[in-house]
């Protein structure tokens, strides 16, 4: 069984528990029958991984299933952050598929692909996907084989590799895994470290006890911020539940942006790469641009998403990207997102320095944002269309992400959710007072009754 409402335009996510499942085993066999199909694995080999989610293990083998019955043989690593999946698949050269569903509640499970090399998927493979899903496809005569490997060390070893993590100052960090996949990571990267690791909620839970795995709410940083106070902390880093996201807390416990962290990031690959490319999104802050222009380097947008931000690392060969939401992608890592080597890079800036992060951060230039905010609209494309009209001759219209409204010096973003029935808003100024009503004004129109 699968639903429809399963397929989303880079994934396929869905609940699997409660009184209306979207997808179960059959579905997860069928959907393995058509992935092979579609990237026409008979007689070669792909690399799967998943999460700690409740199901993973079952409809990863189910998946798997289906697919050896397309001929497509498996190599199974096993446990693995989202990130970990695109290692194996650059490491092996194999496509690859990762069984998450990433920061939504503990009754979803999800599904993420990549071609070899941890290139991302088209929306043509995508759409294949989901159409050979609802196909009956009979098994063909030499089904594929199984095997299981673990490449959690070779993933540790090749972030390591990627980072100078020589003579940095003794650290004490929070990690916040959120019982999620950092828990499993942490003691193989972070662990031959001079660091001193508080963790919180390091043990595998897929029901997420302690908090939902998403750190781009507010709410789920408390822990965290509480922490670096009570152990002074130089500190924290704050993962989702498949650890491809990681959000940074500062010595004080406050939370450093992530446009910040992708500002801190790229002038030092900057540094060791003049001139190089960095990729951004429209609703990255206004600091990254300045920063990279300040360090000699060039600014890419993307839109917002894995495999789109993917597609434009390839595409202008960028050194480094980074998105609002704490995704930090490394043309070294294949060009995917890794909050793992993120974190590395925050611990040898701040290890090198001297000087704790809010120092850091406090050299950039400063700009005030609301945070996204999200709205369930009914009709969201109604709602921008009135966004947009509203502030017409206020500011420079695009609509390559959803809607954003530039000026002088205030910016409005308003986009769909790929992955929920979402309007997100982001909205950014020199000043609060401007951020304040900006928002205000465009909550107003966002969430009115159209009913």
């Amino acid at each position: 069984m699968i639903q429809p409402q399963v397929f989303k335009a880079n994934d396929i996510r869905g609940v699997i528990s409660g009184e209306h499942p979207e997808w179960d085993l059959d579905g997860a066999r069928a959907i393995g029958a058509a992935f092979a199909a579609a990237f026409g694995l008979e007689g070669r080999e792909f690399v799967m991984g998943r999460d700690m989610r409740a199901g993973g293990r079952e409809l990863s083998l189910a998946f798997a299933e289906g697919a050896r019955g397309q001929g497509a043989s498996v190599l199974d690593v096993g446990l693995a952050s989202t990130d970990g999946l695109w290692f194996a698949s650059g490491h092996t050269h194999l496509p690859g598929v990762q069984f998450t569903a990433s920061h939504n509640p503990a009754a979803y499970n999800g599904v993420k692909f990549c071609l070899p090399d941890a290139a991302p998927i088209t929306p043509e493979l995508m759409a294949r996907i989901t159409e050979l899903s609802y196909v009956e496809l009979p098994p063909v005569a030499r089904p594929g084989g199984y095997r299981e490997d673990d490449l959690l060390g070779a993933y540790a070893a090749h972030l390591h590799g990627l980072v100078d993590l020589s003579g940095l100052r003794r650290l004490t960090v929070v990690v916040d895994a959120g019982n999620g996949m950092a828990g499993y990571t942490t003691p193989a990267v972070l662990g031959p470290l001079d660091v001193e690791i508080i963790g919180l909620y390091t043990d595998l839970d897929g029901s997420f006890p302690n908090h939902p795995p998403n750190p781009l709410e507010p709410e789920n940083l408390v822990d965290a911020q509480r922490a670096v106070r009570e152990h002074g902390a130089d500190l924290a880093l704050v993962f989702d539940g498949d650890a491809d996201r990681c959000f940074i807390i500062d010595e004080r416990g406050e939370v450093v942006s992530p446009s910040v962290v992708t500002a801190l990031i790229a002038r030092a690959e900057l540094a060791r790469e003049p001139g190089g490319t960095i990729v951004v999104n429209t609703i990255t802050s206004r600091t990254v641009g300045e920063v990279v222009a300040a360090a000699g380097g060039a600014l890419a947008t993307s839109a917002v998403g894995h495999t789109k931000m993917k597609a434009v690392m390839a595409a202008h060969h960028a050194i480094f990207g980074g998105e609002h939401s704490a995704h930090y992608y490394f043309r070294d890592f294949w060009g995917a997102d890794t909050g793992m080597l993120a974190a590395l890079h925050v611990l040898a800036l701040v290890g090198r320095s001297g000087r704790p992060m809010s120092a850091l951060a406090a050299e950039l230039p400063q700009y005030e944002a609301s945070g996204e905010i999200n709205s369930t609209v009914s009709d969201p494309k109604a709602a921008m269309a009135e966004v947009a009209e509203a502030f017409a001759g206020r500011g420079e219209v695009s609509w390559v992400d959803g809607l954003l409204v530039t000026s002088v010096d205030w910016w409005v973003s308003v986009r769909e959710s790929n992955t929920e029935p979402l309007l997100r808003l982001n909205v950014e100024a020199r000043d609060a007072g401007t951020v304040a009503a900006l928002r205000d004004e465009a909550l107003s129109i966002i969430r009115k009754d159209r009913s």
